[in-house]
């Protein structure tokens, strides 16, 4: 009997700790990526410091205590403002010369999310996304709903030439000419650009949020959505599990639901070491390449990739940020000859 009051008494105390632990502010952080693709050169520094100072500005969201909702919302914004991202200005055109952009956010406390899916040309999809979850009962509208509810909410149209930089026109034009190449787009070769931004972050409050917004693939046929927009797919937030942003091949991520799985393995492995198995996973049953970055409630990062580059950012604490775009080490130096891609991962 004086066992079991023991364990009684021991069992209540450990519930004790788990509140008062789960009830202690949390040491905040945020991540975010601008793509998974081969990045070019010229393009490199660009990335990375548009990432850092996405990353900046959701930091400071968390620094004065704000939501993790608010940060993740604020710092795609940053990106999406950045012609040098396909998302919001920098958005590429589809087949018939227009732009469809794809957002989400959710909410890891309430697992509330909402989502626009091929809408026409706004300057922020990703708050239009916010206001779809806030202001409707729905997790996503699409298409002429989606542009119309953005009108109604107050948010200007734009024209796309407003959005559309000098180069992604060329781009449409030479794809116009030679439509055959346009099938290049929609393969899984890592050198597609798949330039889709993205954030995840933890509060103080130890809640996570999540959102991803993207531009699209040039000359894509009308109405095509990938992942970006997809629960699950392209984006999931859950206090009890991680927040995680997805970017890369859209279609082999929805066929994976690569959000889901990836959060799913960090039940029993690092965030870094599930996000890296989970595309590994995705390459062997689809052959598609992508990046994942992802928060763990503990506020453990995991950053992952298979394409050639991927721009990161993370910032912790005032003294702790972090970025990166480059693998640490080639295929052919860790022995994968061609085979398969070799996985980038980074814990922090």
């Amino acid at each position: 009997r004086e066992s079991a009051r023991e364990r009684k008494r021991e069992s209540a105390f450990m519930r004790a700790l788990s509140r008062g632990l789960s009830s202690a502010p949390r040491r905040p952080v945020i991540v975010v990526h601008g793509g998974a693709w081969a990045i070019p050169e010229l393009l490199t520094d660009r990335s990375v410091a548009g990432c850092e100072a996405a990353a900046a500005a959701g930091w400071e969201v968390l620094r004065r205590g704000g939501s993790a909702l608010d940060a993740v919302e604020t710092a795609t914004r940053i990106l999406e403002d950045d012609p040098a991202f396909d998302a919001g200005h920098g958005a590429v055109l589809n087949e018939r010369g227009d732009v469809e952009l794809d957002a989400i956010v959710m909410d890891g406390k309430s697992l509330n999310s909402g989502a626009v899916a091929a809408i026409g040309p706004v300057a922020n999809p990703v708050s239009v996304a916010r206001m779809v979850m806030q202001r409707t009962p729905h997790c996503l509208l699409v298409g002429e709903g989606a542009t119309r509810f953005a009108q109604q909410q107050g948010v200007p149209l734009l024209r796309s030439s407003d959005l559309v930089t000098a180069e992604a026109q060329e781009q449409w034009r030479d794809m116009a000419a030679f439509p055959a190449s346009v099938r290049q787009l929609f393969n899984t070769h890592p050198s597609t650009a798949s330039d889709t931004v993205g954030a995840v972050a933890l509060d103080m409050a130890g809640h996570l949020a999540a959102a991803t917004s993207t531009g699209g693939i040039t000359f894509k046929q009308a109405g095509r959505v990938g992942d970006s927009p997809i629960v699950g797919a392209g984006c999931y937030a859950d206090d009890q599990a991680g927040a995680i942003s997805c970017t890369g091949h859209g279609e082999s991520i929805m066929r994976l639901t690569l959000a889901r799985y990836a959060l799913s393995l960090t039940h029993d492995r690092p965030p870094a070491q599930a996000c890296a198995e989970a595309l590994g996973q995705m390459y062997a049953r689809v052959g598609g390449c992508g990046g994942t970055i992802s928060v763990t409630p503990n506020g453990d990062v995991g950053i992952a990739f298979s394409t050639p580059r991927m721009a990161w950012a993370c910032v912790r604490g005032e003294a702790e940020a972090c970025s990166g775009i480059d693998r640490r080490r080639t295929a052919a130096e860790a022995g994968l000859a061609g085979a398969s891609p070799l996985v980038e991962a980074v814990a922090l």
